[in-house]
Parts: C-alpha cells; structure tokens; sequence
C-alpha cells in the first residue's frame, strides 16, 4: 500500500493543530509546551511562534493563556463539521444549485466554487451542483442570490450519479492509507502530520447515504481514529495542569 505523503509542520501548524482539536480551543502557555515537547519544538521556539501568531491575529493573548481568534474558530466550526457532520434520513431527493450570478471574475468564481465543494456538492456540469439531501445544514448567507436551490429526484440510477460526481475509489483508498499511517507512525510528529491530513481527508468526504456507499466504506474509523488522536492531546495537555492530588498521566502515557 503506498505511504501518505505528510507535510512537515511548522510550530504554528502544531500549535493550530492542538487549539483546533480543542474546547474549548485554549490552552496555556504551560499546556502548549507540554504539548510540542514532543515533536521536539523548545520552548523558545515556541514562545516566538506565539508571539507572532498573536501579531498576526490568529490568537488572542489572555490572563488563562492563549485563545484562538475569530477567525480560526470559524475554521474550527467548519472542521468539527467534517469530523462530526449532521446529517438525515435521506427520502430519496436530491440538492440541486444552479449558479444564477454572472458578471464575476475568475477570483470570485473560484472562491464560490469553494464554497459550494465545502457545502459538500459535486459538479455535474458548469454551474451545476448536486448532492443527495441527506446533511443538515444552513444555505451561508453570503451565497444568497448567487445560485437558485432546488430539491429534485435524478431519472438515472442514483449509483451511476454517484460515480459521475465523487471518485469514491481515490478518497477510500487515501482513507486507508491514512488509518494505516496512524498505526505505524513511528514519531509524535509523524502523528501530528497524520491527524494534519486526516482533517484534509474529512473535509472532501462526500458523507453520502448508507445506500449509495461502496460495502467497507471506512470514513467512520477515520472519524475515530481522529477522535482518539482529539482525545490524546486533551490528556497530555491536562497532565501538565497543575493537581494538588490524584494520578497524572506521564510522557510514557501518552503519545500523539
């Protein structure tokens, strides 16, 4: 099986990585060095990266320690989402979005093609969108009047829809690979690259109906596998709050 390519992480990366995985997405300074000791980032290091990152506005510096800004706790709303969509029964219909806008430049077209991938519809054709209605989730405001919505049942079988519309054999392969890649990640940075690429992954699931899903379908164990990895950065970032009593985790304890 071929090897998931990893992106090397900056401190910044790491440090969004954890405050994404997190709520709510604060840490102190304490956690956070506690937290990138393992993936071999000092703490002077990592103290620079949070000096500009507060600079640069992807945190807020508080009394408590450090707080993702606004702006990134959009992105992590639009990451739980992947982890956990919220979906319905599916009854059969179909969301169609027809672009009605005309007159935009090739930036903007590219930001609301964007916007409609991430609201998990597939392209038919030019300026059509389609997925089952099977997500609960609210038309974003700033797309209102760019496209005409529509609920509507496909003449063709649904299953050969399927397969004009999402590549389901290319992102269960890469799903696999990735579970695979949580396993034998050798090193907590390899980890942190894994769950990096995990949400990448999470984020172009299509989240289909249980019918229209090729048997094996493995989108729900990497939603835990990334679950698990959530869950490991709380216990070795709570280890490092102070306990006036009881059991803490120790380094060997945890891994990322």
């Amino acid at each position: 099986m071929p090897e998931v390519p990893l992106r090397p992480l900056s401190t910044r990366s790491v440090v969004l990585s954890l405050l994404l995985a997190a709520h709510p997405p604060e840490f102190s300074a304490r956690e956070l060095v506690r937290c990138v000791e393992p993936v071999g980032i000092t703490e002077a290091t990592l103290r620079v990266a949070l000096s500009r990152m507060v600079a640069g506005g992807d945190l807020h510096r508080a009394d408590s320690g450090y707080r993702l800004s606004d702006r990134l706790i959009e992105r992590q709303r639009r990451q739980d989402d992947a982890i956990h969509p919220a979906t319905k029964a599916w009854r059969g219909g179909w969301e169609m979005a027809v672009i009605t806008a005309t007159g935009r430049g090739a930036a903007e077209r590219a930001e609301l093609r964007d916007d409609l991938a991430a609201l998990r519809l597939a392209e038919l054709r030019e300026g059509v969108w389609l997925r089952p209605a099977n997500l609960r989730r609210r038309w974003p405001e700033h797309l209102a009047g760019l496209a005409l919505g529509f609920v509507a049942r496909p003449d063709e079988p649904e299953q050969v829809l399927v397969g004009a519309l999402w590549a389901l054999d290319d992102w269960a392969g890469a799903a696999t690979r990735l579970l695979s890649a949580f396993t034998t990640a050798a090193r907590p940075a390899d980890t942190f690259a894994v769950a990096a690429a995990t949400v990448r992954h999470l984020l172009t699931d299509p989240v289909l109906p249980e019918p229209l899903l090729p048997v094996g379908w493995p989108a729900a164990r990497l939603r835990a596998a990334y679950a698990g990895y959530q869950n490991e950065v709380l216990q070795l970032a709570q280890s490092a709050r102070p306990a006036p009593g009881g059991p803490r985790l120790s380094r060997s304890q945890v891994v990322l």
